[in-house]
């Protein structure tokens, strides 16, 4: 069987915990975030897991869990 290629854009994106959860960053992190309060601006440098229903779709594109 031939080895899989990793979807390098998933691959920037997401990453798998040692535990095997998928997690992801939050969106609307680039810019725009002077105008928002502390609080909320620090909420984004939370990860959080991906979703149940997105996971399959995502793990098929990282079939080596990077």
């Amino acid at each position: 069987m031939p080895k899989l290629k990793t979807h390098k854009g998933a691959s920037r994106r997401f990453h798998v915990t040692g535990s095997g959860k998928l997690m992801r960053t939050k969106q609307g992190k680039s810019h725009l975030r002077r105008k928002k309060p502390h609080q909320v601006r620090g909420q984004y440098d939370e990860t959080i897991p991906v979703h149940g229903a997105d996971k399959a779709r995502i793990q098929r594109l990282l079939p080596y869990g990077v």
